[in-house]
């Protein structure tokens, strides 16, 4: 229980720290389309908080869920578990990319490349 809420504090520790720094945002479609970021992007995963930290734990409905609306684009679903908010998170990229394979999607990108991993 203490993960999850570790990651929902760095969470909203970060929303704060983005709504507040005024960035200037270049227009244009990214990995996840023109309307939002993979940091963004990567919020909609508090639910994945322990799963993505340990391989052994079980993986919540309302993560597999949300991997499985990711796995529709790869090249989302790859820039959200490497984003920086995850990383600030404490999500360990390696035991994440094995989220959509625990899920038991169906139609998971397997051996889609991301960055250094390939997708299970």
């Amino acid at each position: 229980m203490e993960a999850p809420v570790k990651f929902l504090c760095i969470l909203g520790m970060l929303v704060v720290f983005v709504s507040t720094a005024g960035f200037e945002r270049v227009e244009g479609a990214g990995e996840c389309g023109s309307s939002t970021t993979p940091d963004n992007e990567a919020l909609k995963l508090a639910p994945c908080a322990a799963a993505s930290q340990d391989a052994s734990a079980t993986v919540p409905r309302s993560c597999c869920a949300q991997i499985k609306k990711f796995g529709q684009n790869p090249n989302c679903l790859c820039a959200v578990l490497l984003s920086n908010t995850a990383k600030s998170a404490g999500v360990k990229p390696e035991i994440a990319i094995t989220i959509p394979k625990r899920c038991n999607l169906a139609n998971r990108p397997v051996g889609y490349k991301c960055g250094p991993y390939t997708l299970p």
